[in-house]
């Protein structure tokens, strides 16, 4: 049995909303087999408060939690990353970094709950659905038998799991 921490990365433009609460899901969830970041391409500069608020009701830690520039992580300095996964359509459609460790890449797009206009309530609503879509295909990818998949046949589960 290895005791290997796969790291991961999500990607969405901002780096405020869906990619921070993939972060937090895969860091509790996967805790000690896999270790979460998150970046945008045009990181916001901080979380969307929707998002914090989402994360709490999770019972997810959220100290730390900052909007990051995905340059972070194409670096000599940056982990190396098994996997890289975009959750917005924006960030599905740019020319990414090279990234450190040849991941395994997929789309796993997510309608931005950051772009929802409405009441607080109806606002609540719209994160915590885009937040259960994350939390289900996190869980999906947990319950892939890592290991004894080919990197082709690991590739195609990936890919996937971004249409349920």
């Amino acid at each position: 049995m290895s005791d290997k921490v796969y790291n991961v990365l999500f990607v969405c433009t901002h780096n405020s909303a869906r990619s921070i609460m993939a972060e937090g899901l895969l860091n509790s969830i996967g805790r000690g087999k896999f270790k979460a970041y998150s970046a945008g391409s045009q990181p916001a500069g901080k979380v969307n408060p929707y998002a914090i608020d989402t994360m709490q009701r999770l019972h997810l830690p959220t100290d730390g939690l900052r909007s990051k520039d995905w340059a972070e992580f194409a670096g000599p300095n940056a982990p190396d990353l098994d996997f890289v996964f975009t959750v917005c359509d924006n960030a599905a459609g740019e020319v990414c970094p090279v990234w450190p460790g040849q991941p395994m890449t997929a789309h796993w797009g997510v309608p931005d709950p950051a772009a929802f206009k409405g009441t607080d309530e109806e606002t609540n609503k719209v994160f915590w659905e885009a937040a259960v879509i994350l939390k289900r295909r996190i869980e999906l990818m947990l319950s892939l038998p890592m290991r004894s998949l080919d990197r082709l046949s690991l590739q195609r589960e990936l890919e996937d799991i971004g249409t349920r």
